[in-house]
């Protein structure tokens, strides 16, 4: 393990040892914890651009007409 630093506010610090605290762990068990998943949660968001995309007839919505575009707005 490779030790750091943070720097944490006043609400930041007493909410990480609050929890640690109620949980029975270190502050560094729980950062760790929270780094782990917040880079699990990053890569899973980032997914969603990519969903769907090789499925599809290959058309674009680029190449709609304007009056296709259009249709069914203001209904």
């Amino acid at each position: 393990m490779r030790k750091t630093s943070v720097y944490l506010d006043e609400e930041q610090a007493r909410r990480l040892a609050r929890i640690a605290r109620e949980e029975g762990r270190s502050q560094a068990e729980v950062l760790r914890e929270a780094v782990a998943g917040y880079q699990s949660r990053a890569a899973q968001d980032r997914n969603f651009a990519l969903a769907g995309s090789g499925h599809g007839d290959g058309s674009s919505v680029a190449d709609l007409s304007e009056k296709d575009l259009l249709a069914g707005f203001g209904k």
